[in-house]
């Protein structure tokens, strides 16, 4: 079982126009309303594809309900926790090149009580050897260190801990030694205190988390591929998506890709997250895929030969 941790879920509105120009009045050639959050997301990509998984989340007031009927209609195994703050709505403008323009709102303060509440739901679900999947920004209120403590509890369990998220939460995680994290390039240059110009210093940067306690580093590194850094060495692939469409929820895709065949080992899981990830990219909105979506060959762990050069080239398309 994969059990997700959404501490600030959303309703997620995409609107399609053919471009985005301010100040100008614009004609909306699509829309699209899903449940959002990293984890929520995270969650209904592996259901998706018949990967066991529920989805633990605080919500509160209209836009709570709706998110909790929208799981519902998903068919999504949820276990929500009612606050007294309302649930966050987020905008994403996407334009036909692939574009996506956020516009995300802050989100509730959630007390320390209702922070318990989810953080004891999630322990309560799982069991050992399961996954606890920590995803997302933090709401208004939590302490920077609420996922290093969740972190702690969750090993105590015999449950493996990973963790998508950024900035204080991100630093903070490392040291308690969580199996998988999984930070975009911008979000692990943050967290380094330096800019991550090719693939080798992604590498270099991924180490160094390591070192200080994560075990594995899970780098994605947007239309560059993703970087792989785990106890059995450094693994670097590449995907392709013909036809971009919106890439919020993308990343969130890529991971579960990872945890639905990290048992299959480093290289297999890299090529399957970046297979969910150009699958995702090519749907609305936050559309997740399913087995019809996601092309195997889309996505592939490249040779050592083929890295030769490679590491050393300046990154591009990490956005």
């Amino acid at each position: 079982m994969i059990i997700t941790v959404t501490l600030n879920p959303s309703l997620d509105r995409t609107i399609e126009v053919p471009d985005l120009v301010r100040g100008h009045v614009l004609r909306i050639t699509g829309g699209h309303l899903h449940p959002g959050g990293k984890g929520v997301n995270v969650t209904r990509a592996l259901l998706a594809n018949r990967v066991p998984s529920r989805a633990v989340l605080p919500v509160g007031g209209q836009e709570g309900a709706q998110l909790v009927e929208m799981l519902g209609d998903d068919a999504v195994d949820a276990i929500t926790v009612s606050i007294a703050g309302h649930t966050r709505t987020n905008i994403a403008v996407a334009e036909p090149d692939g574009t996506v323009t956020k516009l995300n709102e802050p989100g509730p303060v959630v007390s320390p009580a209702e922070l318990e509440a989810v953080v004891s739901a999630a322990l309560d679900a799982a069991r050992p050897g399961d996954w606890i999947v920590l995803c997302g920004s933090l709401p208004q209120g939590a302490d920077p260190d609420i996922y290093a403590q969740m972190v702690g509890r969750i090993r105590e369990r015999g449950v493996r801990a990973a963790v998508d998220t950024s900035g204080p939460a991100l630093a903070r995680v490392v040291a308690a030694g969580p199996d998988l994290i999984k930070p975009n390039a911008e979000e692990l240059a943050e967290a380094v205190g330096r800019p991550l110009p090719t693939r080798a210093a992604v590498v270099e940067a991924a180490r160094e988390l390591q070192e200080a306690g994560a075990l594995r580093v899970l780098v994605s590194l947007g239309g560059a591929g993703a970087i792989l850094v785990d106890e059995d060495g450094v693994q670097v692939g590449t995907s392709v998506a013909l036809t971009p469409r919106s890439t919020v929820g993308a990343g969130d895709s890529f991971l579960a890709g990872y945890l639905s065949a990290e048992s299959a080992g480093g290289a297999s899981a890299l090529a399957t997250a970046l297979s969910w990830g150009a699958a995702a990219v090519q749907l609305p909105g936050t559309q997740m895929p399913g087995p019809r979506d996601i092309d195997p060959a889309a996505a592939r762990v490249l040779t050592d030969d083929e890295l030769v050069g490679l590491m050393d080239a300046p990154l591009v398309g990490t956005d």
